[in-house]
């Protein structure tokens, strides 16, 4: 593997470790604006750092709990205090 080949692999893995840090705090946003706008944009985005990096599994794992767990609360939280869900 020449270093050329080697700097790009590690640019890409860097910007599939940014794409899943914005999800993840997409997902904790969710808590308190809007979970119907907001997880659809997460998932994608933790689905495309999902498929770009073998490096940051373990990240974009967490990243897909974190915004489950946080769209059920973000919209039960929207309901019981009358704000719109989207």
């Amino acid at each position: 593997m020449t270093s050329e080949e080697r700097d790009s692999h590690g640019a890409v893995e860097s910007v599939a470790g940014l794409l899943a840090a914005a999800a993840l705090f997409l997902g904790l946003l969710e808590l308190v604006y809007r979970p119907f706008r907001l997880a659809p944009v997460a998932l994608i985005l933790v689905l495309i750092a999902t498929v770009m990096s073998r490096r940051h599994q373990r990240l974009t794992g967490i990243a897909v709990a974190v915004i489950g767990v946080c769209f059920v609360v973000g919209a039960s939280l929207q309901v019981i205090t009358h704000h719109p869900l989207f």
